[in-house]
């Protein structure tokens, strides 16, 4: 299934607000829907984000109907829409300057062969991302022992990604290898990634899954009921901080201390060498009511204040190895 396509001049994606309750896809025929979809979450998961920013470029130039001489403004006003949407996910600036380099190499050239252009590159980014995160779980897999019993939190699954998936997509080459015998997954608050979409997945591929509370994890690790934590990644410094769903860097302190590994599975899309540490990734601060509702009804008093960091950011020295598509990497990571 997925969850995101190109027909007929016009995107459509799969809306993962409504997931698991209903499979609902929205079609998208202006580029500000899609940015929209984004900034909502209707559409999520670092590497999606991306290729999604990619396919809304392409539409911005195919539906473009002003004049020539005004298209490059038209199209930097498209790309800073873009670029606003999540600021924490370095795969959608990768994917801007991309698709960047592909307008600027035909500025020269008629609205539609740019605009074919564009979607082109959009294709064949969708393509790349699916090969990439199959060969990520080729890697991962092998650092996972028989039977394992693998924590994950929020989604970065097939519905992250074009497909297959990072952190899951270790787990489903691990599976495919009859190496899974758990997979414990967290909820993620607040708007329960985990519980509404990986939990999804998983059993829609008969993958054994559990889920817990995010409190719960310390307990289960206790337990010894668990052999490696693997998560996903929206930016990874040089020395190999990295910036993930919020929640991720507690697992982390939790994991050091029950000297379970920690791993983190991304594409080198992910990783931004022109930041040397997590101090320099911007964290992106969202709606307060996603704290206070649930479904649309508050669970708490509708005035407090609140604080909605969508992100934390886990120290290199918490983390075991980032699982790429080049290899698997360990310290000092990318720092030479």
């Amino acid at each position: 299934m997925d969850a995101i396509y190109w027909e007929n001049e016009a995107v459509v994606i799969l809306d993962q607000n409504k997931l698991p309750g209903r499979v609902e896809y929205i079609r998208c025929e202006e580029h500000h829907a899609l940015a929209h979809a984004i900034r909502i979450l209707q559409v999520r998961g670092a590497p999606l984000i991306g290729v999604t920013a990619a396919y809304g470029l392409a539409l911005a130039v195919i539906k473009y109907r002003g004049s020539r001489s005004d298209l490059k403004a038209y199209y930097d006003e498209a790309e800073q829409l873009f670029a606003s949407t999540r600021p924490t996910a370095v795969n959608l600036f990768w994917a801007i300057t991309r698709m960047r380099g592909v307008f600027d190499r035909l500025a020269d050239q008629d609205v539609e062969q740019i605009g074919a252009a564009l979607l082109n590159e959009a294709q064949a980014m969708f393509v790349e991302d699916q090969n990439i995160n199959i060969s990520i779980g080729n890697y991962g897999q092998t650092l996972l022992p028989k039977n394992a019993r693998v924590l994950t939190i929020c989604n970065a699954g097939a519905l992250a990604t074009c497909g297959y998936g990072t952190a899951l997509g270790v787990i489903r080459s691990a599976q495919q290898q009859g190496k899974i015998s758990q997979v414990w997954a967290c909820e993620t608050r607040p708007v329960l990634q985990g519980a509404r979409l990986t939990v999804w997945e998983l059993m829609q591929d008969n993958i054994p899954v559990k889920l817990i509370t995010d409190s719960m994890a310390a307990y289960v690790m206790g337990q010894k009921e668990l052999d490696a934590v693997i998560v996903g990644a929206d930016r990874i410094a040089a020395n190999g901080d990295t910036a993930n769903k919020i929640g991720t860097y507690g697992l982390a302190v939790l994991a050091a201390y029950h000297q379970i590994p920690f791993y983190v599975a991304a594409p080198m899309s992910t990783v931004d060498l022109s930041i040397s540490s997590g101090e320099q990734i911007p964290i992106e601060e969202r709606n307060h009511d996603e704290v206070r509702r649930m479904r649309g009804e508050y669970i708490t008093v509708p005035e407090v204040e609140v604080f909605n960091p969508a992100f934390d950011v886990t120290p290199q020295a918490l983390i075991k190895a980032i699982i790429t598509e080049k290899g698997i990497v360990t310290p000092p990571f990318f720092t030479k």
